[in-house]
């Protein structure tokens, strides 16, 4: 499984760490070792101009996901026992790109109560389930996607000795893809 991180931000952060929350949690939704994953940091500038291009939205958001392979909805990969390669698990493919901002996530981070490296964390992991088909358009999607983040975050934590992160409870009207109207997945 090849997870690049490109950070174009100028803010630092540990790619080698994130590379591994990303492999975690496609190891996690057991997706198919042979899936690859981009990750890319970009300044407020930078991701202010993709969510005015993408979503016709002003200013900067916190996390954007680009599906490469179109998934048209959630894998069911919550089963230890589902095999690893089948027709609606992505074997040898780009599934995306996850794009984060920094300086956005500072700003959350403080709010939510844990570190940018907490929030960049969750971030990512939202943008990762947003690729792997997940949405939060209504209340029952908004509850399985959150629910499934903050087992993966709490998985994550445990395993990774980071932490703590705060990821909001579904139904909430906060968190992840608020920041002027963020979440393209």
């Amino acid at each position: 499984m090849s997870v690049e991180v490109n950070n174009e931000s100028g803010a630092p952060v540990d790619e080698v760490v994130l590379a591994r929350l990303g492999r975690f949690v496609l190891d996690s939704m057991r997706i198919n070792p042979l899936a690859e994953l981009s990750v890319v940091l970009l300044d407020a500038d930078a991701m202010a101009a993709l969510h005015l291009q993408w979503m016709e939205l002003a200013g900067p958001t916190d996390v954007m996901a680009f599906p490469m392979d179109g998934a048209d909805g959630p894998l069911d990969r919550l089963d230890p026992s589902a095999p690893t390669s089948t027709d609606d698990n992505p074997g040898e493919a780009m599934l995306g790109d996850v794009v984060l901002c920094p300086a956005v996530a500072a700003e959350q981070a403080s709010s939510a109560g844990h570190s940018t490296e907490a929030e960049l964390h969750l971030l990512c992991t939202h943008g990762i389930l947003h690729l792997l088909g997940f949405d939060h358009g209504d209340a029952d999607e908004e509850r399985a996607m959150f629910d499934l983040q903050a087992r993966l975050l709490a998985d994550w934590v445990k395993v990774s000795g980071r932490g703590p992160i705060h990821a909001p409870p579904p139904g909430t009207g906060a968190g992840v893809g608020d920041a002027a109207g963020g979440c393209r997945g």
